[in-house]
């Protein structure tokens, strides 16, 4: 049997932002700093949706002299059909505000 779990709120958000534009090749850092996450959540995500066959991998073809190649990810066309699900299922999943409902937190940087 086949066990299905709900993608991570962070996981949903790395398929979001690669949905964008499903065509263009993005390198981790690049969404790290559009998501605000850390490298340490992030690589563990795009390792697991390329595992999957959500994501396809290459390695930039131009260099860049004193830096070295990066690996670049864009969405599968199972993973375009994948991040509408999960996007979908997330939205369905959050309760709707309540009416006079406190306003969020602002976040900390580095806490």
């Amino acid at each position: 049997m086949t066990r299905t779990r709900r993608p991570s709120a962070q996981t949903v958000a790395v398929l979001q932002a690669l949905a964008e534009e499903p065509s263009r090749w993005r390198y981790g850092y690049d969404l790290c700093t559009q998501l605000g996450l850390q490298a340490g959540s992030m690589y563990p995500i795009l390792i697991r949706l390329t595992d999957r066959g959500l994501l396809e991998t290459s390695w930039e073809t131009e260099r860049v002299p004193g830096r070295p190649a990066r690996h670049m990810y864009r969405l599968t066309g199972t993973g375009r059909a994948y991040a509408s699900s999960a996007a979908a299922a997330a939205r369905a999943a959050s309760p709707a505000p309540a009416t006079g409902a406190r306003r969020p937190r602002p976040r900390l940087e580095g806490a």
